[in-house]
């Protein structure tokens, strides 16, 4: 016990010795301490800005990437656009010439497609998946059940993703 009471009085002495009193200089080290506080405190505001800089430029990159990611694919549609203004102007006397330039739309709206990642699903003779096509109706066949055996309208995706399920009809069950 007396151990005990002697280790802190002398702890108690020697943090009394190490404490400025108020009036007198600083000894060298607290200068170099606090210059070096302050040295982290600048270092630390420094990355804080700097941190929220780089946070607003990727919130700005985020939003320039949503409006202008169908930039291209809308700069492909523009020739296919002119391709229709144009077949809109001439007269329609030619009918055979009409449809030569409908299909070369057409290929022209197929190669914006292609570009894009965006495809056809024509899924005849395909097991029918509800998350890819849209039953319509269900008819009597050959065909095992469940197999889409007419396609109304195609479907089409986008790297994967369904943008139009195709609207199918489905073979019963026997």
């Amino acid at each position: 016990m007396q151990e005990e009471k002697a280790r802190q009085q002398a702890a108690a002495e020697e943090a009394a010795s190490d404490t400025i009193p108020t009036g007198e200089a600083s000894p060298p080290a607290a200068d170099d301490h606090a210059r070096q506080l302050e040295e982290v405190r600048a270092a630390l505001l420094y990355a804080r800005a700097e941190a929220e800089n780089i946070r607003r430029r990727a919130a700005e990159d985020v939003q320039k990437a949503s409006r202008f990611a169908v930039e291209k694919f809308a700069g492909s549609l523009l020739s296919v656009k002119d391709s229709l203004e144009a077949a809109l102007a001439t007269d329609a006397a030619n009918s055979q010439a009409l449809r030569e330039g409908v299909e070369l739309t057409l290929k022209q709206l197929e190669s914006a497609f292609e570009g894009a990642q965006v495809r056809a699903d024509n899924p005849v003779g395909d097991k029918f998946d509800p998350n890819r096509h849209q039953a319509m109706s269900m008819v009597d066949s050959d065909q095992p059940a469940n197999t889409v055996v007419a396609v109304m309208l195609k479907g089409y995706t986008l790297h994967e993703r369904v943008l139009r399920p195709a609207l199918v009809t489905v073979a019963k069950g026997s």
